[in-house]
């Protein structure tokens, strides 16, 4: 779980040629976040949470932190912004599972059901980390985001295997969602607040909104390298587009 970036990469390589979107990482696990309208500033000076107090603020950026650390590779999930893009979505109609059957009943679903809890993924988030910490509390004498790194993955861990058990809801089931919207935040597009900097599309080589290849379909064993392009880049007209609206890329000039 908190094995640094390795086991993250590991995941990844079971999607064809990493060009999968941010949503199909956690399909399996459940419903993916709808996206609130990306007019929502969202730089580090520009961002206001809609729904997380500051004490869920500090547990999640201690938790993501420790699910996706900064290493040599690059910043994690924390420096991308990735607590901003929960906050988000949980202010919007993911968080209130506007979309999704709700009438029950909530019996134990198997994985290939999705997302099964009477709890929305907002009221999931506060019950539960507002539970975590109190066991925390009592275990270690201090909160999740005060305790040291060890301690964290010890808690975290705990969460992953449903050892750490709460009273609110299965402990497994906020991990995954923790760790469903930890990855989606962190190669979302920007314009939805994570990926600050594009540093997880620069992690795994993805250029980023879709562009037409057919010139370099011959170009076989040669890396593509280039410098993402986010939606934010062709409202901006920061990139050239051809006469499709796709993205030009530039493989020689790249990152």
């Amino acid at each position: 779980m908190t094995h640094g970036r390795r086991r993250f990469l590991k995941t990844l390589g079971a999607l064809s040629a990493l060009r999968e979107t941010p949503e199909a990482l956690a399909r399996a696990a459940g419903p993916a976040p709808i996206p609130v309208p990306p007019s929502t500033p969202s730089t580090a000076t520009a961002e206001a949470y809609s729904y997380l107090s500051p004490h869920e603020v500090r547990f999640l950026e201690a938790a993501v932190a420790r699910l996706i650390p900064a290493d040599e590779l690059g910043p994690g999930a924390r420096e991308a912004g990735v607590t901003f893009f929960i906050d988000r979505q949980l202010h919007g109609d993911f968080g209130t599972m506007a979309r999704e059957y709700r009438l029950g009943p909530w019996a134990e679903g198997a994985p290939q059901q999705g997302y099964q809890s009477p709890l929305t993924p907002r009221e999931l988030y506060r019950a539960a980390i507002a539970e975590v910490d109190r066991l925390c509390a009592s275990r270690y004498g201090r909160r999740f985001s005060e305790l040291d790194p060890v301690q964290q993955d010890e808690v975290l861990h705990g969460l992953e295997e449903g050892t750490l058990a709460l009273e609110t809801a299965p402990a497994r089931l906020f991990f995954g969602l923790l760790w469903q919207n930890t990855r989606e935040g962190f190669f979302a597009d920007p314009v939805y607040g994570g990926n600050r900097g594009k540093v997880g599309w620069k992690l795994v080589g993805f250029p980023g909104v879709a562009a037409a290849y057919t010139e370099h379909i011959e170009r076989h064993g040669v890396p593509y390298h280039v410098e993402p392009v986010s939606i934010a880049d062709l409202r901006s007209g920061r990139v050239a587009t051809d006469a499709h609206g796709h993205p030009r890329h530039d493989p020689e000039g790249g990152r």
